[in-house]
């Protein structure tokens, strides 16, 4: 399962897939805007999401075939798992409730783990390419429900996000004992370096420490957005 070439944190195959990442949902969202065709959005949700779910359920099968899918590991309970089912609902559904979750969740937590993956293995392997579709498939989602559909974020979904991700904590901190799999990193840091790594060794201030950068990263998120508002508001 990790045997193959040694993945290369920013190395040329790495940096293709962060371009590539904010790239193609700049691309496919500009289009949208500049054809306003609701035909072309609607083939590009569903594809995205026909690819995100693919994408789960082929890695999973192969897992299966080589007998290396062990049940307790094969949990959606990461992080991502919860965030590539909000991104889809919201990019069929085009309902804000989901689309804002997706928003914080995507850039937050996903991307983080985009630039800084818990991977061993690299460019070509599998498991190369199943992580990379899996996480930037999702900030693709969430890039083009911004740029393609005019999504916003407001002062009230940074509430609604981080009591979701409370929900998210509760959930899988249950799992992580009961199979003793560290999803979300919540029972211990990840072995891959990553901002993680300068929190609390003590576990329940390592909680609290990632509910306060949640809402850091949170707040960050929506920064750029408040302050475009207040600038539109002082030209009226």
């Amino acid at each position: 399962m990790n045997s193959g070439p040694v993945f290369q944190l920013f190395g040329p195959a790495h940096l293709v897939v962060i371009l590539l990442t904010i790239a193609l949902p700049l691309g496919l969202g500009l289009a949208v805007r500049l054809t306003n065709s609701r035909g072309f959005d609607r083939a590009v949700a569903v594809c995205l999401s026909l690819l995100l779910v693919a994408n789960y359920l082929g890695y999973a099968a192969y897992l299966l075939q080589h007998r290396q899918l062990v049940w307790q590991q094969a949990l959606p309970f990461q992080l991502c798992d919860w965030a590539m089912v909000t991104v889809i609902i919201a990019l069929l559904t085009a309902r804000r409730g989901w689309s804002e979750v997706s928003y914080f969740w995507g850039i937050a937590g996903t991307f983080q783990a985009i630039l800084t993956p818990n991977l061993s293995v690299g460019f070509p392997s599998i498991r190369f390419f199943s992580f990379f579709v899996g996480h930037c498939g999702i900030v693709v989602g969430v890039i083009y429900l911004i740029v393609g559909r005019r999504f916003r974020p407001s002062l009230g979904s940074v509430g609604r996000t981080l009591a979701w991700s409370e929900l998210y904590l509760v959930a899988t901190l249950v799992v992580d004992y009961l199979t003793n799999v560290n999803y979300g990193f919540l029972l211990h840091k990840p072995e891959a370096a990553s901002i993680l790594d300068y929190l609390s060794r003590t576990h329940w201030l390592y909680l609290l420490e990632l509910n306060a950068l949640a809402l850091i990263f949170f707040a960050l998120l929506y920064l750029p957005f408040a302050v475009g508002d207040l600038l539109q508001r002082s030209r009226q």
